[in-house]
């Protein structure tokens, strides 16, 4: 382990588990109002963010308003899907419905190609990178005090990525719509029978999510550039979900916090084969979790009376 560098990664990865948190999201608003898992959660997000790119660039407006009419787009992208593709599949096996948001994830992956092409760009910057947070660790080595550095896109994306995830929060335990989606998802039968709008909640449940996925996309390019192999990022994003809960969003953020850790403590390492390691880390800790709590850190264990 490199001591020296250790305090940098563990912080860094902290701050990357922010993102992480909320692609993470994206997952869960969609299980908790219709109970299913969305795979194409990752081209929600390279489409969203593309459109941004090519608004900022292509169009030469400025970011803020790319990224508001981006994230107008990705609402109805997000309802679109779910009135031409989901809601004839009510009713169907609940296997038959994921493959279809598996098969949607590739028509969308393809869709993005014929648009915009498939090369590395450069992503408008938000934040700047001349001038880094620099923090003075209590922690000595080599007689001196260790410092921290870190780049102004990653603790402002951070900061972005609680924030959104706090307030999805909020919307689901303090408004009448977000009680309404946590109902659906329990028994849709009996949420129509009690006089809730199932279509108009998906709807909803897939609008939010795409709205999600054009943030959290905006917020990885800031970092890594821009191309198809972003929606890629998300894969780190399923183990989030699966070891904070399935139906928990406080849940999501500590799966995302921990999964950022794992990768950074893992990048401290001086040995070379561990440092490469990075990339699986997330499933390594997600097999771990699940062998002693399958339902996640704070998922719900079901019981059934038979």
């Amino acid at each position: 382990m490199n001591w020296q560098l250790l305090p940098q990664f563990t912080i860094s990865g902290l701050l990357a588990g922010g993102p992480i948190a909320l692609m993470a999201l994206g997952l869960v608003l969609i299980f908790k109002s219709s109970y299913i898992f969305n795979f194409a959660q990752g081209q929600l997000l390279l489409l969203g963010t593309l459109l941004t790119w090519w608004l900022a660039v292509g169009l030469a407006l400025p970011l803020w308003l790319a990224i508001v009419i981006a994230l107008a787009a990705s609402a109805v992208l997000g309802l679109l899907i779910e009135r031409l593709t989901l809601r004839p599949m009510t009713g169907q096996p609940l296997l038959s419905i994921i493959l279809m948001t598996l098969a949607l994830g590739q028509f969308l992956q393809g869709m993005a190609l014929l648009l915009f092409g498939g090369t590395q760009r450069n992503f408008p910057q938000m934040f700047s990178a001349a001038n880094p947070y620099k923090i003075v660790t209590p922690f000595i080595y080599n007689e001196r005090n260790i410092q921290i550095i870190l780049k102004q896109n990653l603790v402002w994306s951070f900061v972005v990525a609680i924030l959104g995830v706090v307030l999805i929060a909020a919307f689901f335990r303090f408004t009448r719509t977000g009680l309404a989606m946590r109902g659906a998802s329990e028994d849709h039968e009996l949420a129509q029978s009690i006089g809730l709008r199932i279509n108009r909640i998906f709807g909803i449940s897939w609008a939010m999510a795409g709205v999600v996925a054009t943030v959290g996309g905006v917020l990885l390019a800031t970092s890594s550039g821009l191309d198809l192999n972003i929606s890629l990022l998300v894969l780190t994003a399923f183990p989030a979900v699966l070891l904070g809960g399935l139906e928990s969003i406080p849940g999501v953020i500590v799966g995302g916090l921990i999964i950022g850790l794992s990768q950074g403590l893992v990048s401290a390492s001086t040995v070379q084969f561990i440092r490469n390691s990075a990339e699986i880390m997330p499933y390594v800790v997600l097999m771990i979790v699940l062998l002693i709590r399958p339902e996640g850190l704070f998922g719900l264990k079901r019981i059934e009376r038979i």
